[in-house]
């Protein structure tokens, strides 16, 4: 289906009153599903799915009819969801060349509304290949964790076992050595109290 002359005139690309998302990726031989959601007042418009670069010139694949009935077009299906003034679009079997630029779009006497979103395919294989990346980096990430483990428990060991008693030690040879330089002061100091106190006595001792 394609829209008459004088509407394509004045459509309007981007506008806010409908949004969706600028880009999204499917699988090759999968479906994908693109939401768009628009302002309160458009609930009954028409709202369709077209595909090409311009928007004024885009193919439309399929198309609602106002109602939130679902309508099917080839390997493309739309469905209004007017409660939550949002409608779906899924396309189906995805194949290499679907890749390309799409529109979501409003039917308004005015002017419609629009916006662009690009589709992009990935083969099948490349897909596989990135949640196999993810499992393998999930992998190597427990295993750094797991071993990471015996390490801890290593240095507990050695921390009771070795590094504690060194500490102990270390700590006695202090004492030891405060202890050392104190006793010979001490020592010095004896004999002058003795030799003072043998002064005395023998001074007041009459003869």
């Amino acid at each position: 289906m394609r829209l008459p002359p004088a509407l394509l005139l004045l459509s309007l690309p981007g506008c806010l009153s409908i949004r969706g998302p600028e880009s999204v990726w499917g699988r090759e031989r999968e479906s994908l599903s693109v939401q768009c959601h628009y302002d309160s007042g458009w609930e009954t418009s028409k709202k369709w799915w077209c595909r090409g670069a311009w928007w004024a010139s885009c193919r439309i694949l399929v198309e609602t009819q106002g109602l939130e009935r679902e309508e099917k077009g080839a390997r493309v299906s739309i469905k209004d969801n007017q409660r939550n003034r949002s409608f779906t679009v899924t396309m189906q079997e995805l194949r290499p060349d679907d890749a390309d630029t799409y529109w979501c779009g409003i039917e308004n006497p005015g002017a419609n509304l629009g916006t662009q979103i690009k589709v992009t395919v990935g083969p099948r294989e490349a897909a596989l290949a990135v949640v196999g990346s993810q499992v393998s980096r999930k992998t190597n990430t427990s295993h750094l964790a797991s071993s990471s483990r015996p390490y801890r428990r290593t240095h507990y060991v050695l921390l009771v076992f070795l590094k504690v008693p060194f500490l102990l030690g270390l700590v006695g040879a202090v004492l030891w050595l405060e202890e050392h330089q104190r006793d010979p002061a001490e020592q010095q100091g004896q004999p002058i109290y003795a030799n003072l106190s043998c002064g005395l006595l023998t001074k007041d001792t009459p003869v």
